[in-house]
């Protein structure tokens, strides 16, 4: 089983395309490792994968190892003293309070020979792929949280993955010397539920709601809708004009009597981060792999307006898995 050092499992849905999936999957990885947490992303939107573009690692292959696949690292767990220097340490060493967790990525781009390659699959292509996704990834241990970013709708991948994660979270006992036996061992990762993605609008609104109704059909608990691109903010004052409307994710929660965690404004620092429009060049003392840590996504993002919007989503996240 590849999933043995993950404990908990966030889907990441939504029944309308571009309403932000990967740029909210990302932010509330970002925040989570904030927070001193392990996290892993796990790409399954097959057909247009957004990820490793959005993490500048477009360049990026996925290592084979014994047993499986090896995520990309995206940055390094440390601890910061209270000097402000840091330095790499493990999860059972200290508090979360000042500790900084891992994060990690897979994506199909990571295997296509360039970033421009089509993945023209039918549905059991698919539906393989994500088993193995599921089956032959090693994750780092103590890995506490991971998020799956999905594609729109609710195809072959969504199924996929359900299915897995259920017969996973599904414990059988198998006969060992004529005994039932079950392997405690690897214990089986838990599903929390899904964070759902909308925009402000009826017509986004009007299929996110098929996707609740998926979960429910599928056992899936909704952990919160995330109502994104709800209005403008303004780089030079900060005042939120609504663009798009506002309100519409809020009261399609309410009426599907499911959490609301809030809605999210459209940052143009957010956007400035992923291009890489203020990523600051590489030093020639820096070896190829090596990056300064004031030039991690993870530290850069701590200037982007939405950061403490994240942060507050991701403590409501934490604290409802952990009841």
């Amino acid at each position: 089983m590849g999933l043995e050092n993950v404990e908990h499992v966030v889907l990441v849905l939504s029944g309308k395309g571009g309403v932000g999936k990967s740029s909210v999957t990302i932010q509330l990885a970002l925040s989570l490792s904030q927070q001193g947490h392990n996290v892993g992303i796990l790409d399954i939107d097959l057909t247009g994968p957004s990820i490793p573009r959005l993490l500048n690692l477009e360049d990026k292959k996925v290592r084979q190892a014994p047993g499986g696949w090896l995520p990309v690292p995206v940055h390094d767990a440390i601890e910061q003293d209270q000097q402000g220097t840091s330095s790499e340490t493990s999860r059972s060493e200290t508090s979360q309070q000042g500790r900084r967790g891992s994060l990690h990525a897979l994506s199909l781009a990571f295997l296509l020979p360039s970033r421009d390659s089509a993945v023209i699959w039918r549905g059991p292509k698919k539906t393989a792929m994500i088993r193995q996704f599921v089956s032959d990834v090693l994750w780092p241990p103590n890995t506490e949280y991971l998020l799956i970013d999905t594609p729109p709708g609710t195809s072959d991948e969504h199924i996929a993955i359900v299915e897995e994660l259920h017969k996973l979270a599904t414990a059988t006992p198998t006969i060992q010397n004529g005994q039932p036996y079950l392997n405690i061992s690897t214990p089986a990762p838990s599903l929390a539920g899904a964070v759902v993605v909308t925009t402000p609008q009826a017509i986004s609104t009007s299929d996110v709601r098929k996707e609740l109704n998926f979960c429910v059909k599928t056992q899936v608990p909704v952990l919160g809708v995330i109502e994104n691109m709800s209005g403008y903010r303004c780089p030079c004052c900060g005042e939120i004009s609504n663009v798009f409307s506002r309100g519409g994710g809020e009261i399609m929660a309410q009426e599907c009597g499911v959490p609301y965690l809030g809605s999210v404004p459209i940052d143009t620092t957010f956007g400035e981060l992923v291009e890489g429009v203020k990523h600051a060049q590489r030093t020639a003392s820096d070896s190829e792999d090596s990056v300064p840590l004031k030039n991690e996504l993870v530290e850069r993002y701590k200037e982007c307006g939405l950061c403490t919007i994240f942060n507050e989503y991701t403590s409501k996240l934490v604290s409802h898995i952990g009841r």
